[in-house]
């Protein structure tokens, strides 16, 4: 472990401290000492117990359902942190919820994901660090530094190691957004790229109706930012095996798993699903052996310690 400077802290939340001690373990300090407890009323009340003036302070906190409960959790260490003199505190938000609702869809809805912004910004941060945004302009929302992690080069150095690379392989854009996504990953192996074309009937139901690409005689590797109920990907799954497709895989950054999501998984033709640890599995989806997670802690360690040092967070991805 190397040693840093002690006026870096790192602190966490509830929502995922396994992965925060991880990341304080890879950037060579320990987690913060601080305590969140629940008022008889459900109220969230946090104590530091450590001094933290002068300091650098990073707080890491994903924010996955419990969306409302980690988010509140976030915005009061925040100010916790900022009320007791800390020099600059930065919000490590791994998994960014509320990212889905970046833009007006119907008459009278909100940018919700603006909102979390200003709310962020608020309560004290100085600086968000995230992964994987489910839409990259939510950065110009805020009007602090956002340093914008990608987990796509480490997913793709852990296939070639795991599997190989070259023409044998297809990478498949589940929709037309993750198409910039799908081709970073694509060019990393060395494959080429397809995309399904998907049109959703109504709200929350989404129906593969064509594939643009070939896959056939070809391992197809699905790139997606995040898995929340599985439809969309066993849809695709089930297209791209119905086009000649030899295996199925997926890799995706935030696995939600929400609702049916594991028993989807377990009862389609995918072959196995490659996850990062930004979001805790549940004690079922662990018990998936269709499930394998990479974990992203040295990367988010790597760019606390560039910020800390002034250094540059976007070279991590040359």
């Amino acid at each position: 472990m190397q040693h840093v400077d002690p006026g870096l802290k790192i602190f966490s939340g509830n929502s995922n401290q396994t992965f925060a001690s991880k990341v304080a373990k890879s950037a060579g300090v320990e987690l913060g000492h601080c305590q969140i407890n629940r008022f008889a009323d459900g109220e969230i009340q946090v104590e530091i117990h450590e001094s933290v003036r002068g300091d650098s302070v990073f707080v890491v906190q994903s924010t996955c359902p419990p969306v409302q409960e980690n988010y509140m959790e976030l915005f009061i260490m925040l100010d916790a942190l900022k009320r007791a003199s800390a020099k600059e505190v930065t919000a490590v938000i791994p998994y960014f919820g509320y990212a889905r609702q970046d833009r007006k869809v119907a008459p009278r809805a909100p940018i919700s994901a603006k909102l979390m912004a200003d709310l962020l910004q608020t309560a004290g941060a100085d600086r968000v660090v995230a992964v994987d945004l489910h839409a990259a302009q939510i950065q110009g929302f805020f009007d602090v530094p956002v340093d914008h992690l990608f987990g796509t080069p480490m997913m793709a150095r852990a296939w070639r190691e795991a599997y190989g690379s070259g023409e044998e392989f297809v990478a498949v854009s589940p929709d037309a957004g993750g198409v910039e996504r799908t081709r970073a990953f694509a060019k990393r192996i060395d494959a080429p790229i397809a995309i399904i074309d998907k049109r959703r009937s109504k709200p929350g139901e989404a129906k593969a109706l064509h594939l643009i690409g070939d896959v056939r005689d070809k391992t197809a590797i699905i790139v997606d930012d995040m898995i929340d109920t599985a439809g969309t990907l066993t849809q695709a799954v089930d297209s791209l095996l119905k086009n000649g497709a030899n295996k199925v895989f997926a890799v995706a950054t935030h696995a939600l798993f929400s609702g049916p999501a594991i028993s989807r998984l377990t009862d389609s033709g995918l072959t196995k699903v490659l996850v990062t640890d930004t979001i805790p599995l549940s004690p079922q989806a662990q018990a998936c052996d269709k499930i394998e997670i990479i974990s992203v802690a040295p990367l988010m360690a790597e760019a606390i310690l560039r910020i800390y040092g002034n250094d540059s967070v976007s070279s991590l991805f040359d």
